[in-house]
């Protein structure tokens, strides 16, 4: 059902580092790149991540109420997708723990302040 979705930042090339490792831990390698956008992906026809520059040229800021969820495949690998965001510059949102009867989720910011969880189901 999705196709892509986009995060905004204000330094492209250290986004691009965050994610370059971070999205790495999922297998996924930049997929599309311009001068003001990178995409990651698993494979071709899956579902994109990316980071771009704001188009109408003001700053990029964080939505409220905004929040990108990656699938980590299991408990694990929320641990250790939370820990690896950490150890790049992000923020602790919420350890990951159970939240509700079969969701397991870790959340953070990136360094431009976006907020992602890390979540398994099941």
């Amino acid at each position: 059902m999705i196709g892509y979705t986009t995060l905004g930042t204000n330094d492209l090339s250290a986004a691009a580092a965050f994610y370059d490792a971070l999205l790495a831990e999922l297998g996924a390698k930049r997929f599309l790149e311009t001068d003001r956008l990178i995409a990651w992906a698993v494979a071709p026809g899956q579902p994109m991540f990316a980071v771009c520059t704001p188009w109408d040229g003001n700053s990029a800021t964080p939505g409220n109420g905004n929040m990108v969820a990656l699938a980590a495949g299991s408990e694990e690998g929320v641990r250790k997708l939370h820990a690896r965001a950490l150890e790049l510059g992000a923020t602790d949102e919420g350890a990951p723990g159970e939240r509700m009867q079969g969701f397991y989720g870790g959340y953070f910011r990136d360094p431009d302040g976006n907020k992602l969880v890390a979540f398994t189901m099941g």
